[in-house]
């Protein structure tokens, strides 16, 4: 098989080299980077040896003010970021208690203790004191009230087997 044949074959006269595509040639390499301008100097002048007395600030009295042709040096602080670590008396939770009511009891309501739960525990490790009480309330009602409606269910349930029992 001849390679020249097929159809991604390069033309007859392509010479193998890149060709310029109709660009012109880069301008060739000249001892003055910057053309029209100065050459650029040393930058600034060498500062003195040894530490020399503080420069003078404010308007104190027999003082000069801030000479204004020199340019001031700005530090940049980075920022701190204060963040509270994990209550030293944390709040309770009730996340075990929201998990028997929501296995045993009442499973939308023990879901909703168990999401409460999980807040008030998340809040107690960031030091959130106020939402910590917060959940940890709403955990308990929801887990009083599903553990109320188990309860009422369970004792209705074995009435009604009772007395279904009764009447045969």
């Amino acid at each position: 098989m001849d390679p020249s044949k097929f159809a991604s074959a390069p033309p007859a006269g392509w010479s193998g080299e890149k060709s310029s595509m109709g660009h012109a040639p880069p301008p060739p390499y000249q001892d003055q980077p910057y053309p029209g301008y100065p050459q650029p100097g040393p930058g600034y002048p060498p500062h003195p040896q040894g530490y020399g007395s503080p420069p003078q600030y404010g308007g104190a009295v027999g003082q000069q003010p801030y000479p204004m042709g020199q340019q001031a040096t700005v530090t940049v602080q980075p920022t701190v970021y204060v963040a509270q670590g994990p209550l030293a008396h944390p709040v309770n939770d009730y996340l075990c208690y929201s998990i028997f009511t929501m296995l045993c009891c009442c499973l939308p309501l023990g879901i909703a203790a168990l999401i409460y739960s999980i807040l008030a525990r998340e809040a107690n490790h960031v030091g959130n004191q106020v939402g910590a009480e917060q959940n940890s309330k709403t955990a308990r009602k929801l887990n009083h009230v599903g553990l109320g409606i188990g309860i009422v269910f369970t004792v209705l349930t074995i009435v009604l087997y009772v007395v279904a029992a009764n009447m045969h």
